[in-house]
């Protein structure tokens, strides 16, 4: 039978909202009304210094304008301007999905409004917006692809036409810019209005089809949170349960591409195309804790741990198949195959960061921060200027320069391209960076926790309006010492908590005056602090070897470093060969020097033959072992085309 929601009459209480616009953890893109934590938005935390700061001072500067140039240069936003002016199909540029590379980039605008307060921005946010306003039907239908003479039909195609995923990635944006500008404002009206659509469409008694893929469920959710309005809540949750019922037909790649081959409820791993997994999953989250479904909650966390231990990179990246951009089976991890799309990456951290509110597992705030330094820093280009879509852990040939002045037709690349003709990465690295403070820290009735760490400052309202400020003092990744500083807090006890990495073995924490050692998980001091009073906690953030489970078959005998949270890789530029003949030896701990990481490498040269198998191990020819500096992974190919690996074969041990 179809899912349901409950007749008018049985209908739940309005969902509580967060209030005015300027009421503390408001601004921010998740925010839950129960679960264990409640995020602190960015009115309450400002990233001051280090290197998120870097990255927001390149998105403000660089990178959403370079989007809005490419969104602009593509057709992309002309689309709303022909759709206004009748001149679809004809002018109309871009694939299916290409509104929603608009609706992404509102949604950065709106958070870098909030965050900087830029009055250019806002003058270009609202021009954009009203551009999109002007080709939105009467009933909230809003789409450039289906619907008007000379189109295909509205909802025609749900498999491939993205007609809803745009319209979630709409709604998102218009909660961004209500939490940042009031419920008022033009983007807002036009999100709300395109939801009360899909409600009047897809609910009961209507369409019972769901998207190829999976967003809206998510949008619809928050929009439900903004507005305390329980119909969109109910509204993602049809067709989260719509799902898995093969409702969408099978296609070559399988119905488990779309996740439409087993209902959410019975899934015990994410699967299929990695991006669309991610976000019906952070959409299921959403549903479970508004509507208090605890079983549905466990069963969505189960699979993102498994997926976690089982279908995850050493960066955190999500998706080991080229073909359907899709996860592999369990272990299935190939470093030269990795598919690892930055989207995917974002999938990640929206779907982790709603677990670890929901529940506090530390694994999912160890998730988000693994998958920030790895992948969605890994994709911007130091200028801003161009990006990665896919973030393979090894590149075996340099591969060349791609043409600032073009699209790049294709995600693989050996180096950052300007822009793709699938350019869904840019502009969801856009918003994640804009946002990124939301995913510092949390609170609840009893004190403050802390679970990404920067240079900060940090304001909250803990249980009886007691107020609290911090300055967080780091040098973080680099150095692992973080001092954390009451500046205000009630005067009887209260509660601080500090997450201590996975990796994090031998950690220390200081406070009133007492050093005691902080297990991986989460450390908490409670006490009445004193106004200047600080906590310190020190990771070791040293370089160390990384072992890949031995059911990872394909980097067996390998090994990769980390420091703190960040991976590091071997390049050609700096082995002065083909990274292909590296070995490295791993008896002694890698070396720091002068602010590098370096390991000793020997590089081989094998015996030529006509055939590369037989009948008795080939020993090959070692070059004379030297130290060869690593770079961080997120840095790869910042100085031109080169060969990179990450997993290094173990010359011995």
């Amino acid at each position: 039978m179809p899912a349901t929601v409950p007749a008018p009459d049985e209908q739940p209480a309005p969902l509580p909202t967060r209030g005015s616009v300027t009421e503390l953890g408001h601004l921010v893109p998740v925010a839950p009304s129960r679960g264990r934590w409640r995020p602190l938005g960015l009115d309450e935390v400002v990233i001051t210094g280090g290197f998120w700061a870097a990255l927001q001072r390149l998105n403000a500067t660089e990178m959403i304008e370079h989007c809005e140039a490419w969104v602009e240069r593509m057709g992309w936003s002309g689309n709303f301007d022909a759709a206004a002016e009748g001149r679809l199909p004809a002018a109309r540029r871009g694939r299916e999905f290409s509104d929603s590379e608009v609706y992404k980039l509102l949604e950065a605008m709106s958070w870098e409004v909030a965050r900087t307060a830029d009055a250019a921005l806002e003058s270009r946010l609202r021009a954009l917006t009203a551009r999109v306003a002007a080709a939105q039907e009467p009933d909230g239908y809003i789409s450039t692809m289906f619907g008007r003479p000379g189109q295909a039909p509205r909802y025609s195609d749900l498999q491939w036409g993205h007609e809803l995923y745009c319209m979630g990635h709409l709604i998102q944006a218009g909660v961004a810019r209500g939490r940042t500008a009031g419920s008022d404002d033009l983007l807002v009206r036009v999100a709300v209005a395109a939801a009360d659509h899909i409600c009047a469409t897809f609910g009961n008694g209507g369409n019972l089809g769901i998207c190829g893929h999976p967003e809206v469920e998510v949008a619809l959710a928050e929009l439900a949170r903004f507005t305390g309005d329980h119909r969109y809540l109910d509204q993602a949750r049809l067709f989260i349960e719509r799902r898995g019922h093969g409702t969408l037909g099978d296609i070559e790649l399988g119905a488990a591409y779309f996740q439409d081959d087993v209902p959410v409820r019975d899934a015990t791993t994410l699967s299929g195309h990695a991006v669309r997994a991610l976000y019906l999953a952070a959409g299921a989250a959403d549903v479970a804790v508004e509507d208090g479904d605890d079983d549905l909650l466990a069963t969505v966390a189960s699979q993102v741990l498994t997926t976690l231990a089982r279908r995850t990179y050493v960066t955190g990246g999500m998706g080991a198949h080229h073909e359907g951009e899709s996860f592999g089976l369990d272990w299935e991890l190939p470093p030269d195959r990795a598919y690892s799309e930055t989207c995917a990456g974002v999938g990640s951290i929206m779907v982790n960061q709603r677990l670890l509110l929901a529940t506090g597992d530390p694994r999912h705030a160890d998730a988000v921060e693994r998958t920030l330094y790895n992948v969605i820093a890994t994709s911007p280009a130091a200028d801003g200027h161009s990006f990665y879509y896919t973030n393979t852990l090894q590149q075996r040939v340099p591969g060349r320069t791609p043409d600032p002045d073009h699209a790049s037709p294709r995600a693989s690349s050996s180096l950052r391209a300007p822009w793709f003709e699938v350019s869904c990465c840019p502009t969801n690295v856009t918003r994640t960076v804009a946002s990124l403070a939301a995913y510092v820290a949390s609170v609840d009735d009893e004190g403050v926790q802390l679970h990404q760490y920067a240079p900060t400052t940090i304001r909250a309202v803990i249980s009886g309006g007691r107020a609290v400020r911090l300055r967080v003092a780091t040098e973080y990744p680099m150095d692992g010492r973080i001092v954390v500083t009451v500046e205000e807090g009630p005067v009887e006890a209260w509660a601080l908590t500090l997450r201590i990495p996975a990796w994090a073995e031998g950690a220390t924490i200081t406070a009133g005056g007492a050093t005691r050692p902080a297990g991986p998980g989460y450390a908490t001091v409670e006490r009445a602090f004193t106004p200047g009073e600080v906590v310190v906690l020190n990771l070791p953030v040293a370089a160390r070897w990384t072992w890949p489970d031995p059911r990872v078959d394909a980097v067996r005998g390998q090994v990769a470093v980390e420091r703190g949270p960040v991976v590091l890789a071997l390049e050609s530029v700096d082995l002065g060969a083909d990274v292909g003949s590296a070995l490295v030896r791993t008896n002694e701990p890698p070396v720091e020097r002068d602010g590098q990481v370096l390991v000793p490498i020997a590089t081989t040269f094998p015996e030529e033959g006509h055939w590369p198998f037989g009948p008795a191990p080939r020993v090959p020819t070692l070059s004379d072992e030297h130290l060869v500096p690593l770079v961080a992974y997120h840095d790869w190919a910042q100085r031109g085309p080169s060969t990179m690996r990450v997993w290094i074969p173990v010359a011995g041990r």
